[in-house]
Formats: structure tokens, sequence, C-alpha cells
């Protein structure tokens, strides 16, 4: 009798193993790692999906960046784009441009403050229009109050002066793509619009719109910088896909 219940417990504790390394391979199949800039810029250009989605997304994750290790919630903009009813038309190019606030602005606040616990870290990355409109985010002071904003990285977006933005702040832009020197900013503070670029050359040549468009998706020009923006940076984000939520930015709330 004891023999069968000894025999029984070592049954029932491998079945549990079994069953434990299943389920962690699962929660696995859910993650993925990125490492570089490039790579986040792929998770922003989701974004462009017609209106069908929506330009904005949440996912939940980890930043480890040398020794630290931190949760953080990734929140990536899409940029212009011509929809019915969406914020991310030419007009609000020139709201951002001249740091007005603009529906795709208080669509992004809103979306954190009702879907991202408080307290939380965030990390900011858009192309773009989605780049201005991060590092306004950035800046917000009810943001600021609520949250700690980490890092915002931008790809081929204009410098604002938004005012304080907390956290670190990168911008991305290919030597080609006119539109990071698009905005007040150049005439105001013209060296620290163009100082703080991160330039690379993708071989765009009289095509800035082509260079505005693909430069950031090439892991040749953009892999030496990590998921920060950070020029050769260590720092890597492990998200939870599971999580990812798309939401959209209406002009008007019907």
């Amino acid at each position: 009798m004891k023999r069968r219940v000894r025999l029984f417990a070592v049954l029932l504790t491998v079945a549990l193993l079994f069953s434990s390394l299943i389920g962690t391979a699962g929660a696995a199949g859910n993650t993925k790692t990125y490492t570089n800039a490039a790579q986040i810029c792929q998770l922003v250009k989701d974004g462009y999906n017609e209106g069908v989605k929506g330009p904005i997304t949440v996912t939940k994750g980890t930043l480890k960046s040398g020794w630290s290790t931190k949760e953080v919630y990734l929140i990536t903009l899409s940029g212009t784009e011509l929809v019915f009813n969406q914020s991310t038309e030419v007009l609000t190019d020139l709201f951002s441009g001249f740091n007005l606030k603009s529906a795709y602005y208080y669509n992004v606040v809103n979306v954190i403050l009702n879907n991202i616990p408080r307290g939380s870290n965030l990390v900011l990355a858009g192309h773009s229009l989605g780049g201005m409109i991060a590092q306004q985010v950035a800046a917000d002071s009810t943001v600021k109050a609520r949250y700690n904003v980490l890092n915002t990285v931008t790809f081929g977006s204009p410098l604002l002066a938004a005012g304080f933005r907390e956290g670190t702040v990168r911008r991305l832009g290919d030597i080609s793509d006119v539109v990071p020197l698009l905005s007040s900013n150049i005439f105001v503070t013209p060296l620290r619009a163009l100082l703080g670029l991160n330039r690379e050359d993708g071989g765009y040549y009289l095509k800035p719109v082509t260079a505005h468009k693909e430069s950031y998706l090439r892991e040749d020009l953009w892999g030496k910088y990590d998921v920060t923006g950070t020029k050769y940076g260590n720092a890597k984000l492990t998200l939870d896909l599971d999580t990812r939520v798309f939401y959209k930015s209406p002009i008007i709330d019907y």
C-alpha cells in the first residue's frame, strides 16, 4: 500500500512539473525581445493600418539596461495618415510643429490615463507626427505627475520646444530625410534641433520621401542603436505581445 502511495506521489510530482514546463513554454511563446531601434520602428509602423485598428498601441514589457531591469509600458504612435475621422491628418502636423495641442495628443494622454496603472514606467516611440506627439506627451504635466517617463525615441521627427520632457529623448533621422527639420524650433534653437539629431546615411539621395518612409526599418542603419535610441547602447525590451492593444484616435468622438 505504501509503495502505491509513493508511486502515486512520484507520478503526481512528474505531472505537475511537466505541466509547469508546458505553461512556461506557452508563456514564453507570447513574448519577444527587441534589441535595436529598427525593430521598435516596425512596431510603430503597425499603427499605419488605414484606421482599422488605430495609430496608438500599448504593450506591457520589461526594459533591461545594464544591471537594471524595469517593468514598462511601451506606447507607440504612428504618423501622418489620411483616414476619415482619424487625427493623423496634416492639420495635426501643423499643430504639433508649433507645439499646439491636438486631438491626437489628447487621445494619447487619455489612453495612458485610462489604461495604464498609475506609477508605471513608460517608454514612448513614434514616427514622424507620432514622434512629435510623443515629445508632447513626455512633457505633459499630468502624465509626468502620475507616471515615470523613462525614454522617448522618435523616427524622422522634428524637435519640439515642448517644455520639460521627462526622461531621455533620442531623435533618429536619415541624412536625406528633411522632415526632422520641419518645425518652428529649427528657427528658435537651430543648434539644439540639429545637434540633437542622430543621423545615418541610407543612400536615399534626392529621395527624401523614400528616406522618411523606409530608412528607419533598416537594421543595417539603425541596428547600432538600442531600443531607447542610444547609439551602441545595450538596452533590450522584452514585450508580452498578448497585452498589446491598439487604440483609435478620432477627431470627433461620436
